[in-house]
């Protein structure tokens, strides 16, 4: 799928997602967006996208969708969504193709995708503020370090459990999708390397061809507003 396809006008309805309208971080597919594109492209389901500067974030209208005023949402008919967890989960729980049909193979899952927004990404992104926020501070370093090995703990934990399996439970599902999602935050941070069935892990979901239309699109899309 296209990113023209999925702005163009069709008889019927999609889902629509917001994201930004100039790329943060140059179309590397970092911001949350990525997750749900990611999803709907592993389901099969066309959308479209409503791209919103920084200001529109903050106005009402978005704050309607989007009570912390940031992005994605996601509007299906009437219903609306800001929580990449709770839109992701929703779309695989609509679709098949991210959570088994198992009940236990499917509590499992989902279990895995709060462990990737709850118990790994918050070292993360407390990362990035270190480095975005706090570099010119004389304890920059020594904070660094300490939130370097705070995400080594638990990079240390996944890569035990993970082993050498392909997937973190069974088939690749939406507790991979979440928790890939957030380990590719650490790229060109060297972390992730220290772990190679990690580094490996991350590798094949991202060969997914579901993962690579999705990229492309949010690549392709920033490309062209920047051309434009």
């Amino acid at each position: 799928m296209t990113e023209t396809s999925r702005q163009s006008t069709s008889a019927r309805a999609r889902p629509v997602i917001t994201v930004f309208e100039r790329s943060p971080d140059g179309g590397k597919g970092l911001a949350r967006d990525m997750r749900v594109r990611w999803a709907l492209e592993e389901v099969g389901q066309a959308y479209d996208v409503r791209p919103l500067s920084f200001s529109a974030m903050k106005e009402n209208a978005h704050r309607a969708l989007h009570p912390f005023g940031q992005i994605p949402t996601y509007e299906d008919g009437a219903l609306a969504l800001f929580e990449t967890g709770a839109i992701v989960f929703h779309i695989a729980s609509h679709h098949e193709g991210l959570l088994p049909e198992d009940a236990d193979a499917r509590a499992r899952a989902i279990n895995w995708m709060f462990a990737a927004l709850s118990t790994i990404e918050p070292s993360i992104i407390e990362r990035e503020v270190v480095l975005y926020l706090e570099r010119d501070e004389n304890w920059f370093e020594q904070r660094l370090t300490l939130v370097d090995n705070r995400i080594r703990g638990k990079l240390t934990d996944l890569s035990r459990r993970l082993g050498g399996a392909e997937w973190l439970d069974g088939d690749f599902s939406a507790g991979d999708l979440m928790t890939v999602d957030v380990l590719r935050r650490l790229g060109g941070s060297g972390l992730l390397e220290e772990f190679p069935n990690l580094s490996a892990y991350v590798s094949r979901a991202e060969a997914r061809p579901a993962f690579r239309r999705a990229y492309d699109a949010q690549r392709d899309f920033f490309n062209s507003s920047t051309a434009g």
